[in-house]
């Protein structure tokens, strides 16, 4: 795939994840009675709603400027003096993202569904 492909599909897929994310946001921000109910029934009303609308927000704005992801310090900012520094600390959240999805990986629905269907899918086959 060339490079001018790659930041079509790239675009795209940002361009996605902010309005999944994005069309959310009004009903938190706006106290809309499903968002209100949602969570309450998970305890977080109303600082867990506005935190997590803030933090999607915010994640949407990244979306919009991808120097500002963790590839910017491959790409555009480099290693050197204190960019360095940063770049490291944005893989460090990274990696440790990474771990933290990987131990509660059965915490996430479609991560355990998928999981325990290809432990079936081997013990049917072993039995084979």
């Amino acid at each position: 795939m060339n490079k001018s492909a790659s930041n079509v599909i790239s675009w795209i897929a940002q361009i996605g994840a902010i309005v999944i994310m994005g069309q959310s946001l009004f009903f938190k921000f706006t106290a809309h009675p499903e968002s209100v109910a949602i969570f309450s029934d998970i305890g977080m009303e109303p600082n867990g709603r506005i935190l997590i609308g803030v933090v999607e927000l915010f994640a949407c704005l990244l979306l919009l400027r991808p120097a500002s992801a963790i590839v910017g310090h491959f790409t555009q900012i480099g290693w050197h003096g204190e960019w360095g520094q940063l770049g490291i600390m944005a893989v460090l959240v990274l990696v440790l993202c990474v771990v933290i999805l990987y131990i509660r990986r059965m915490d996430l629905p479609f991560i355990k569904v998928a999981l325990e269907e290809s432990q079936r899918r081997d013990a049917t086959s072993e039995e084979d």
